[in-house]
């Protein structure tokens, strides 16, 4: 791929009416859920209307955007560069995290050069809320961005408070993003000083005519690995280390697989023969969760069409396949790393926006509150101060990466309050105590509060659940009405937020019925 190629991503108009959203809507009817309207208008709008009104939205949206004009007297010479690498949809399925099944040598090879935070948490299990509480510190709580259909740039709470990469881009750092960073429906690209034009994946042709499970989207590609978005996105980031540069820089490296469909070249299929995978442990019944945890698990009804149908063990394979594609990836992009000449001087940090079930708790996908939803890999390599393979048990989560890249990087925090507090301390010395647990919210009012011990939900029809992680690290065993531990329950939820705000409330678009539990947190343009 030239630069010039590089530098120009094609945009292409997403066409047809999204099956997805039909199949959820019917799903959250049966369950008792409303959808909310953003799945209805899907449904009902053509793809060039649509298309229309997305770009108008977008133009308003940069029109109001935050002015990045370089602060007055700060000088960022001799700072460290970031490569900032966020990954979509990954479980703690890596090797380096005990996922002995998983095919991810590139990944270890990452996590190996610095600290592994081992118990690291979303703020949400949704996409654009998890995105928007990391780039502005604010939580979903706050904001009244809890789902897939609210417009973080034009809601009210937010107003101008800068993102991570625009306070970069004030305090003299040239950024430049690709790929999937912010949601790929309200990318804002005056934050940084590059960022291409969104591409999305073409057409590509399959050896297999089944799509998938309903909306589980999985075949494998008769393809190249060049042919793939993620691919272009990292030749682009390649491009940018081997750039000379006079000013420090941000590289937003942003990948979208193991996001939906699961399409990857064939080979990375073949890597997972299916009579050798092992599936995830189910529990055989969901009677210890209350009746918005059932909600949560069983809306859509994704694990009783897996398991109908017999494609379980095919769908496993394919998001496997996807995350072996990623780490190949990741692959490329650490070879570049490692001969630019940028090395010695450039934090590395990578995230994931949030995990995936594949059948725990008789769950797919995200939107819950549960471990494997809320847990997510992440590490940082600093210059100097991480020390290569260390890892840290503590429990942080994503609200704490801005207010931590202001610490390393010496800059003032910005204007707003961040919600999150800085783990430098951790980053240097990774046994060094800490008492703040992670916090993950799904919709208004429902969350969970997980420290090194204990997970306890909570919905907002009071609803509760209570898990030892020492002695049940799957979550079978709700212990939230053994009135041994209401004690407990207490002290952990002191730590819920104070204030939950509507989405009306927060200026972002209304969903009637919003935050009554389950998928219908999505308004599920899940891009």
């Amino acid at each position: 791929m030239n630069k010039t190629t590089v530098r120009n991503f094609s945009t292409r108009a997403r066409a047809g009416i999204d099956r997805r959203a039909f199949v959820k809507t019917a799903a959250l009817a049966g369950a008792g859920l409303a959808a909310g309207p953003a799945i209805a208008r899907a449904a009902k709008i053509p793809a060039k209307d649509r298309a229309a009104k997305r770009a108008a939205q977008n133009a308003a949206a940069q029109a109001a955007a935050p002015d990045a004009t370089p602060v007055a007297g700060f000088d960022a010479t001799g700072k460290p560069n970031v490569l900032m690498i966020c990954i979509d949809d990954l479980r703690t399925w890596v090797n380096c995290l005990g996922y002995s099944q998983a095919k991810t040598p590139n990944i270890d090879r990452l996590f190996a050069m610095g600290v592994t935070l081992t118990r690291a948490y979303c703020p949400a299990p949704v996409c654009n809320p998890s995105r928007t509480a990391l780039l502005t510190g604010l939580r979903p709580s706050t904001t009244g961005v809890y789902n897939n259909g609210d417009d973080w740039r034009v809601n009210k709470i937010i107003g101008d408070a800068p993102t991570l990469p625009l306070w970069l881009t004030r305090h003299g750092y040239n950024t430049f993003g690709a790929g999937k960073i912010y949601h790929d429906n309200y990318r804002r690209e005056s934050d940084w000083t590059e960022y291409p034009k969104y591409e999305t994946q073409k057409a590509l042709p399959s050896p297999e005519s089944r799509a998938g499970v309903l909306d589980i989207k999985f075949r494998p590609l008769i393809a190249k690995d060049s042919d793939m978005v993620d691919h272009h996105t990292v030749d682009y980031c390649i491009d940018v280390l081997n750039r000379k540069h006079d000013k420090p820089f941000l590289i937003g490296c942003g990948l979208h697989k193991p996001h939906m469909p699961w399409e990857v070249p064939q080979k990375y299929f073949d890597m997972y023969p299916l009579d050798k995978l092992e599936l995830p442990k189910v529990q055989p019944n969901l009677d210890a969760l209350p009746a918005s945890g059932k909600r949560m698990a069983l809306a859509g009804g994704q694990h009783e069409a897996m398991l109908k149908t017999g494609r379980w063990k095919e769908a496993v394979q394919a998001y496997l396949a996807c995350i072996t594609f990623l780490d190949a990836q990741i692959g490329r992009l650490l070879d570049a790393f490692d001969k630019c000449a940028h090395k010695d001087n450039t934090i590395i940090l990578f995230w994931v926006d949030h995990g995936w079930h594949l059948g725990e708790q008789q769950h797919w996908r995200k939107f819950c509150l549960w471990e494997n939803a809320a847990r997510v890999p992440v590490m940082w390599r600093v210059p100097g101060m991480t020390k290569p393979g260390a890892r840290c048990e503590r429990t942080l989560d994503h609200t704490g990466i801005f207010p931590t890249l202001c610490d390393l990087l010496g800059l003032p925090l910005p204007p707003q309050q961040l919600e999150g507090a800085s783990y430098r301390a951790l980053l240097e010395n990774p046994g060094a105590a800490w008492n703040r647990p992670a916090l993950t919210t799904f919709m208004q009012n429902n969350h969970s509060v997980r420290t090194e011990k204990w997970r306890y939900i909570r919905y907002k029809d009071g609803g509760e659940e209570l898990y030892d992680h020492d002695t049940d690290p799957l979550e079978w065993n709700n212990l939230a009405g053994d009135p041994r531990h209401d004690a407990l329950k207490k002290d952990l939820a002191k730590w819920f937020p104070k204030v939950n705000v509507t989405m009306q409330s927060a200026g972002a678009k209304k969903a009637k019925n919003a935050g009554k539990g389950a998928n219908a947190a999505a308004g599920d343009s899940d891009e």
